[in-house]
């Protein structure tokens, strides 16, 4: 969660299109990259987190590139319609398609596509292990040397 945030309530939103940047692996060398939109709590990173440092032994570096910046609100179980909007209850990360989520660095492949397999199990969207290759992260920066 936040510090701070300008306002206490956000409305809800509408996920559509494709994701607007963090598409592509900047840190490390393997990525975990969202096929579909949805929001991911923080309880979800944190646990896509262990997730991974756990099979990776504390070896190599993790990277999470998302954020829970939107505050998800409700009203008590059993409370009348009205009385404006319910207080928070936790916070999420709006991830659009194409959202590299994760990075890891520091161990082999085979290692990296297994931890990657683990954390995307404890996350609620469809994901896929990339390389940094495949992103184009690489070839960003050929662009600007030639």
């Amino acid at each position: 969660m936040p510090k701070r945030s300008k306002f206490r309530r956000h409305q809800r939103g509408r996920m559509k299109g494709l994701s607007k940047g963090g598409t592509q692996i900047d840190f490390g060398e393997f990525g975990l990259q969202a096929l579909e939109s949805g929001w991911i709590t923080s309880q979800q990173i944190e646990a896509a987190r262990i997730a991974m440092t756990r099979y990776v032994k504390r070896g190599g570096k993790v990277w999470i590139k998302i954020f829970p910046h939107k505050p998800v609100t409700a009203k008590p179980a059993e409370t009348r319609m009205g009385k404006g909007k319910g207080s928070p209850e936790f916070w999420v990360a709006v991830v659009k398609p194409g959202r590299v989520m994760f990075e890891l660095a520091g161990v082999p492949m085979e290692t990296a596509r297994e931890a990657m397999r683990l954390a995307a199990q404890k996350l609620p969207v469809k994901c896929k292990f990339v390389k940094r290759e495949e992103t184009g992260g690489e070839s960003r920066e050929s662009e600007g040397n030639s």
